[in-house]
């Protein structure tokens, strides 16, 4: 863990920040001063790659929870139809290799290290094989875009867990890239993905009043959506999770040329009827679209930076089908994946850690961002875990 000295004193204290670099170590909201990291780490969420990794997959995901097999069986089915295949890891692999070949383009000399929080390449083998090349200040992407504990507080957690079982948190820190939902890179393919949709559907005779929007995303407990983001800002019951994707929806609509109703709607729910969580569901939307004059639906991927399991089975089989139940064209548009604009992004965004890139200076393309380097005191609470410790962000 770095130290931090007293801008008065002169003094050495103990940081605000577990294993931050120097520039982070004190909890700036945003770091402007230059910090001289030796690699990116990509930290991806994982996924089985075959049959017989399906359960011991899920265990992993649902670890701490006393799931019995039985019950992770009844979503197992959903990898089992692709073979038990997730597609994750594949997008993970191209996505290191389109950063890779982007830093070189660009002439920066930054190795980037892929490790998952559940399934191999872990994040554990990640860092120690950076500590071994003697890489021990890494900067961290997450492979997700927006403030939640699943989206980014968890990755702190398991920054911070897997420093401490392996002993690194010595030598090695880890900072992490502010989440990057409004950042230009990430917002651009949504907008050419939903521009083209509505122009094939129009193109096809659909008038655009009988075109609706859905920008979909994973739905979270409610209680876990009010803790989103930090403790301090008053988001509403959505928090700041719920805050950031409409923002993004917004501007996205905003960029289109034609004038098209939308809706922000959520799935992928996994937990008991008895605990609220965010909602409308996607197909219970879809179902109500016929009797507004809806005769086609644009889904839009708005919550995820590839096609994973849930865009995949949610919304290519399960709300597609739905939307044929009921008399609806739909179009599904594409994620990020490693779309030139979105991996340029990634980039640009380790890149205002590495210069320290002054918040005024740094591109937003809502009224909430830029967002925060280091979050924020109680940010993103997990509701029935409590506060963990965590890299990359202000105590607790």
């Amino acid at each position: 863990m770095t130290s931090t000295t007293t801008p008065d004193t002169g003094t050495t204290s103990a940081p605000t920040v577990m294993f931050a670099s120097a520039a982070a170590a004190a909890g700036p909201e945003h770091v402007e001063v230059p910090t001289a990291y030796d690699a990116i780490l990509l930290a991806g969420f994982g996924g089985p790659e075959g049959q017989d990794d399906v359960i011991p997959f899920l265990r992993n995901v649902t670890r701490g929870r006393g799931i019995p097999d039985e019950r992770l069986e009844e979503v197992a089915h959903h990898y089992r139809h692709f073979g038990g295949v997730s597609p994750i890891n594949q997008h993970n692999r191209e996505l290191k290799a389109a950063l890779e070949a982007e830093l070189a383009a660009r002439g920066i000399a930054l190795p980037v290290y892929w490790g998952n929080r559940n399934w191999a390449p872990y994040l554990e083998e990640a860092v120690a094989e950076a500590e071994a090349a003697g890489d021990t200040t890494l900067v961290a992407i997450a492979t997700s875009a927006y403030s939640s504990f699943s989206s980014c507080r968890q990755y702190r957690e398991d920054f911070a867990r897997v420093l401490t079982e392996t002993g690194l948190g010595g030598r090695v820190t880890i900072d992490k890239v502010r989440p990057f939902f409004d950042h230009p890179g990430f917002v651009h393919t949504f907008i050419t993905g939903v521009r083209d949709a509505v122009a094939t559907l129009t193109a096809d005779g659909v008038a655009p009043g009988a075109i609706r929007v859905l920008f979909s995303t994973h739905s979270v407990p409610t209680a876990d959506a009010t803790r989103s983001g930090p403790a301090h800002l008053d988001l509403g019951e959505g928090g700041a999770y719920e805050a950031q994707h409409l923002a993004v929806a917004e501007v996205v609509m905003a960029a289109q040329e034609t004038e098209i109703a939308w809706n922000l709607v959520y799935q992928s729910r996994s937990g008991p009827p008895s605990q609220p969580w965010l909602e409308p569901d996607i197909n219970d939307v879809i179902e109500q679209l016929p009797s507004q004059g809806v005769e086609a639906v644009v889904i839009v991927p708005l919550g995820f930076v590839s096609d994973h399991m849930e865009v995949m089975w949610d919304l290519d089989e399960e709300a597609t089908e739905t939307a044929a139940e009921h008399g609806l064209r739909s179009i599904r548009t594409p994620t990020p994946g490693v779309d030139p604009a979105y991996v340029t992004g990634l980039v640009d965004l380790v890149l205002e850690r590495v210069n320290g890139t002054p918040k005024a200076e740094r591109p937003a393309m809502t009224n909430l961002g830029p967002w925060f380097d280091v979050c924020r005191p109680g940010c993103c609470e997990n509701v029935r875990a409590g506060f963990k410790p965590a890299a990359s962000g202000v105590l607790p």
